[in-house]
């Protein structure tokens, strides 16, 4: 696989199996407004001013990467350093403990459950209609949902691993590597390869994406902006 796809991960996506997603010009583009709030450019030295007619005004957003020089009335809010990590053999079989639930894909009458969850556990990525870029799955407890994992950005071979999200009062019963297992093995079948972001300061989720048999590939920064 051409992982220099991974470099721009966001324009790769909008360039390929995302395309119906993606507005904007030639050389920048970003997903439309309530899906996700990624931004991208061609070249990353240049044409992110070509965003302007795109943007909202106050709206914010994230840009992945290399930050190119900003339109002036916009400014960085934040920088997330992140760890990029690439599956690089097949996840371990999860043990099954007594009290496990099925694990379900989801659908349309869980986008609530789905945004409630997400924004529970990791606000500001996840928008109502960010379940529309690729499959998820989910186990619920007493008709709850406590855990959620999906896909977010994806481009030809690649497929990023994303919301992957646990009640806090569900952690500890390995839901999450399960969901993880799911979702690598549905790429596996269809020679895809897996990926995900994880902050470099979350050690405790790095080091369970090392022991489902993901590695680390390099270090990229999403960087929120407002426009």
């Amino acid at each position: 696989m051409n992982e220099t796809l991974l470099d721009n991960p966001a324009w790769s996506a909008l360039n390929s199996e995302h395309a119906d997603f993606a507005m904007g010009s030639a050389r920048a583009k970003r997903y439309r407004p309530g899906v996700v709030p990624f931004t991208a450019c061609r070249n990353a030295q240049e044409g992110i001013e070509e965003l302007i007619p795109w943007m909202t005004k106050g709206e914010t957003f994230f840009i992945i990467g290399h930050l190119p020089v900003l339109p002036p009335h916009w400014s960085l809010e934040h920088e997330l350093p992140c760890a990029q990590m690439v599956l690089a053999q097949t996840p371990p079989a999860v043990a099954r403990q007594h009290d496990a639930a099925t694990v379900e894909e989801l659908r349309a009458e869980d986008a609530h459950d789905m945004f409630q969850l997400i924004n529970l556990v990791q606000p500001g990525y996840y928008h109502a209609d960010t379940r529309l870029l690729g499959t998820y799955y989910g186990i619920r407890q007493n008709g709850m949902l406590v855990a959620m994992a999906g896909e977010r950005m994806r481009m030809t071979g690649f497929a990023e691993l994303s919301a992957i999200a646990t009640h806090p009062e569900h952690t500890g019963r390995g839901y999450a590597q399960r969901l993880i297992e799911q979702l690598c093995g549905m790429h596996a079948a269809k020679g895809i390869t897996s990926f995900l972001h994880v902050a470099t300061t979350n050690e405790r989720a790095i080091r369970l994406y090392e022991h489902m048999g993901f590695r680390q590939r390099r270090e990229i920064s999403f960087h929120k902006v407002r426009g």
